[in-house]
């Protein structure tokens, strides 16, 4: 991965995004100590990694229905 600092990411952005676009992923450092703050992946990648998870709330609240709780199908699918 290759890392850029701002000042030059900002000058040749558009040569770094085209980068991106065949696939390689860009790092952005910023301040005195050059930390990487950001990385540029290609949105495909990024997509990818968009993963949710089941059961991150487990046990952490409840639900219930009272007694009388009725909804017909067409107030279901309208909703």
């Amino acid at each position: 991965m290759q890392t850029v600092a701002l000042a030059e990411a900002k000058s040749q952005f558009s040569a770094l995004i085209r980068q991106v676009a065949q696939g390689r992923e860009i790092a952005i450092s910023y301040g005195k100590k050059k930390e990487t703050v950001a990385v540029i992946v290609p949105y495909q990648a990024w997509k990818k990694g968009k993963v949710r998870r089941l059961g991150t709330l487990r046990d952490r609240g409840s639900l219930f229905f009272a007694d009388d709780f009725s909804i017909g199908d067409e107030e279901l699918i309208a909703s």
